[in-house]
């Protein structure tokens, strides 16, 4: 199995404000989850259900259900992949752009799983929509990036593997999923929200580096 630790950072541009008040963000609200009391109310009025969207209702959650998670892990993994990649596209785009791309890139997700399984019952929450986007942007504005990666095989090996690849594999596992997920093998997991995600942000990505002199930034 791999597992991502970081990557070839920018040198230069914007401090990536946005990027860690979202991790810590992220990681109060899953306290307030931990403790609240009412036995989930905050955390089933607050997640997205795709028949409640369709029907007009709590439209809000198609922001806040992307920072409410289903346990440890999945915060774990989702914050691990924004410290790794979201600072580097603040770091070019500036932090009001950044602000507004991954808040549209949650929504994208969400949107995109709503059309997928549009009288779903089932509330989705998590921020790997929008992180997704951020994946997806950072494919198109730094394929040549280098992402540190262990590779568990009995003990923990480091190496870097081109972003291209990792990427490019990451959203091949997202696709087969989501086909799968079409027949009913989602297995709990939203993987049509990744790859709506994923699509915004590499359109986002195409704008960016066309009207955005990132290039003036270098990773290394």
């Amino acid at each position: 199995m791999f597992f991502p630790y970081g990557d070839d950072q920018v040198h230069g541009g914007h401090r990536p404000l946005i990027s860690y008040t979202f991790l810590a963000l992220n990681i109060g609200v899953f306290i307030w989850q931990l403790i609240e009391p009412g036995g989930g109310a905050f955390t089933m009025r607050y997640s997205a259900v795709p028949a409640d969207i369709l029907a007009l209702r709590h439209w809000d959650t198609l922001v806040t259900s992307m920072f409410l998670h289903g346990g440890f892990l999945h915060l774990l993994g989702n914050m691990v992949f924004l410290w790794i990649f979201a600072d580097n596209i603040e770091s070019t785009i500036g932090s009001p752009r950044f602000l507004l791309f991954y808040l549209l890139g949650g929504i994208a997700a969400t949107a995109a799983h709503t059309i997928t399984d549009p009288f779903s019952p089932v509330p989705m929450l998590g921020a790997s929509g929008a992180i997704s986007a951020v994946l997806g942007a950072y494919l198109v504005m730094y394929p040549r990036s280098r992402i540190k990666v262990f590779l568990l095989f009995l003990v923990l090996i480091p190496f870097r593997v081109p972003a291209v690849l990792f990427l490019g594999l990451w959203f091949y596992m997202q696709m087969t999923s989501g086909l799968g997920a079409l027949n009913g093998e989602s297995g709990g997991v939203a993987w049509w929200a990744h790859i709506g995600g994923f699509a915004f942000g590499l359109a986002s990505g195409f704008w960016m580096r066309s009207n955005i002199g990132y290039r003036r930034l270098r990773v290394r």
